[in-house]
């Protein structure tokens, strides 16, 4: 399901004024939301298909609360075995790889800007940090949030994470 934002949404994204800093090149996941909340930060994004949200298959668009009612079993091995695919979609472990050879194509990029989905930002802080793949689910990506991820020229860095763009309701929550 590719559902595009609400237009209240949009409006509040676009009502942040964020001033995006300056950057060589800025992507967006092919989902009609990721593009959405691209332009409504002013930004002008290219598509990259990497950028993608996870595959959940036939979970796609079911709340995770009704999944587990329904196929309680299989989120549990989702959840306790990266390799696991019960939906019949991405495992994780598939995920965090894609994800990280997309990032690998960045080293020399200079700085981007890439607008997706919470599960693709947890898939590169797993892949920067070189993290067991089970910490996945122990990262929580808040919506209209920055995650700044460096390349120092032998490895990836995880520079900060959870950053509330000035104006969103996350960041109204801090004060």
């Amino acid at each position: 399901m590719d559902e595009p934002l609400e237009e209240t949404e949009l409006a509040k994204i676009a009502g942040l004024g964020w001033n995006a800093p300056r950057t060589q090149q800025v992507l967006s996941g092919p989902e009609r939301r990721a593009q959405q909340t691209a332009e409504a930060l002013g930004l002008s994004a290219a598509v990259a298909a990497e950028l993608r949200d996870c595959d959940y298959g036939r979970w796609n668009g079911v709340e995770l609360a009704e999944v587990q009612v329904r196929e309680p079993e299989h989120v549990a091995a989702w959840l306790t075995d990266t390799a696991a695919a019960p939906h019949g979609g991405e495992s994780i472990v598939n995920l965090i790889g894609r994800v990280g050879r997309w990032l690998d194509r960045q080293r020399d990029a200079g700085h981007t800007i890439a607008v997706t989905h919470p599960a693709v930002i947890r898939a590169a802080m797993v892949y920067a940090l070189d993290a067991p793949l089970l910490s996945f689910w122990r990262i929580d990506v808040a919506p209209l949030t920055l995650t700044d991820l460096r390349f120092n020229g032998r490895v990836w860095t995880l520079r900060s994470s959870g950053c509330a763009l000035p104006g969103s309701r996350i960041s109204a929550e801090e004060d």
